[in-house]
Parts: C-alpha cells; sequence; structure tokens
C-alpha cells in the first residue's frame, strides 16, 4: 500500500480527517482523487511539497508557472485554486494560501483566510468530481504555518461541506 495509519491517530473522530504515514502524491484508496497542496503568490515553484508534485507529474507545475504568467487575465490570487488533472482519476490542486515566501524573520507567508477561500472552493469541485481529498499538512512546511489553525479550515470545509469530502492527510516518513 505504501502508507500506514498513524498508531493511535487514523481518522480523528472530532474531525473526521484520516491521518495516515506515507506519501501524498501516492494517494490511497479507490475512486476519483485530488491531491491539495498550498502554493505561494509569487510564481515561485521550487521547494517542499511541489518537488515531490514535479517529480511524479509535469502538468501541475506548468499550469501553475502559465497561471501565474498570465494573472493579468484571471483569478491567480490568493484564495484561488486551480485544478490540474495528472489522470485518469487523479487531479492536482494548487492552492494560492501563501503570501510570498520565508526571507529571514520577516515572519510567516501563511495566510489563513486564503487557505480557508481555497478550501471551500476545492469542496465544490471535489463534489463534483466525487473525489476524495489527500494532502500533506498543507501550509505547514515552508508557509510556516500552524496545523491547529490549519485542521479546523480543512474539517469545515471539505468534511463539513453540504457534500462531506472525504480527507486524508499524509505524514511522510
Amino acid at each position: 500500500m505504501g502508507a500506514d495509519t498513524l498508531a493511535g491517530m487514523g481518522e480523528n473522530t472530532s474531525t473526521g480527517i484520516e491521518y495516515v504515514r506515507g506519501d501524498a502524491t501516492t494517494p490511497l484508496g479507490k475512486g476519483p482523487k485530488v491531491i491539495a497542496h498550498v502554493c505561494n503568490d509569487l510564481g515561485g515553484w521550487g521547494k517542499g511539497f511541489v518537488l515531490a508534485v514535479s517529480r511524479r507529474w509535469a502538468e501541475p507545475e506548468a499550469a501553475y508557472r502559465r497561471w501565474h504568467r498570465e494573472r493579468a487575465g484571471n483569478d491567480f490570487g490568493l484564495g484561488a485554486v486551480q485544478v490540474v488533472r495528472v489522470g485518469p482519476l487523479l487531479w492536482v490542486a494548487n492552492m494560492i494560501g501563501q503570501h510570498g515566501i520565508r526571507t529571514g524573520s520577516k515572519g510567516v507567508p501563511v495566510r489563513y483566510e486564503a487557505i480557508d477561500t481555497a478550501l471551500a472552493s476545492l469542496a465544490v469541485r471535489a463534489a463534483e468530481l466525487e473525489a476524495s481529498v489527500h494532502m500533506p499538512r498543507i501550509g505547514c512546511g515552508l508557509a510556516g504555518g500552524k496545523w491547529e489553525r490549519v485542521e479546523p479550515l480543512v474539517a469545515a470545509r471539505l468534511v463539513g461541506a453540504d457534500v462531506p469530502i472525504r480527507v486524508t492527510v499524509y505524514d511522510h516518513d
């Protein structure tokens, strides 16, 4: 399988989110799936989880860079989501939830409001695709966010959506 349920974590009954050890780029289970991750609003793609995405598929990076390059004529910006098909039943959701990048002690680039907005849009798209959502602990790596702040957003916007979305969060080995 490639991933094991975290000992003692498994499904978090208070949120409905399932936690597993493994690689979010190889999502578990059957049926349509969306891999969600957070991108910055600078057009930069080169560190963190995006490297794992790019090792598997070229399309998400190419689409993100094109989306940024053509931003004058589209919705690129904080809170926006771009869903890119990478397989017959698999998509990658590029969610803009980070303002800039971390440099020195200038604070953290995560923007919780933007992640919340992006997750709301993702819920609609995942419901249309009848897909489960798979992700690392979004916004908590290079973006500097705290999972205690992100988890309730994921639970409310996806698990608690009008059409509840199954969510699996991957902690890399």
